[in-house]
């Protein structure tokens, strides 16, 4: 019993470090394509703009992440007690951010000077440790060429 215990503090307390050290690695690399992205405006808007002639592409990124033994445990005692659940809310704010980024590096892919209509999907995928799925999708704007 008392084995049991160590035992699942340990790995509580593991997954806790390496969690945390990914999380920020994470937010590191988000943070730096975010800035080079920047110029690439992503708008949620339906109408495209209409000074000029565009071919339009359907362009998506998609991302699955998956929160660490430690998150997933808070959120199971949150489950049982109630309330926000607050150890999950950097797992979505990273994975719609990955989402945007993979799909704003599509557009670039196909020399896009913007992205409108961008919407959201999420997905949370089974399993004991939960993981998500955000899909970010919408139509690149490449001026044609005369």
């Amino acid at each position: 019993m008392t084995f049991n215990l160590i035992s699942f503090a340990v790995l509580l307390l593991i997954g806790f470090g390496f969690g945390q050290a990914s999380e920020r690695r994470h937010y590191r690399s988000i943070k730096k394509r975010e800035e080079q992205l920047a110029g690439l405006a992503a708008i949620a808007s339906k109408h495209p703009p209409v000074d000029r002639q565009y071919q339009q592409y359907l362009v998506c990124g998609n991302v699955v992440v998956a929160s660490d033994y430690f998150k997933s445990f808070l959120a199971s005692l949150v489950n049982i007690l109630g309330g926000r659940v607050k150890s999950f809310e950097s797992l979505l704010d990273r994975g719609r951010r990955e989402a945007l980024l993979r799909l704003k590096e599509q557009a670039l892919q196909q020399q896009a000077t913007a992205v409108f209509n961008v919407k959201y999907e999420t997905v949370r995928v089974g399993g004991r440790v939960t993981t998500i799925e955000v899909l970010a999708y919408g139509t690149a704007l490449v001026p044609q060429s005369n």
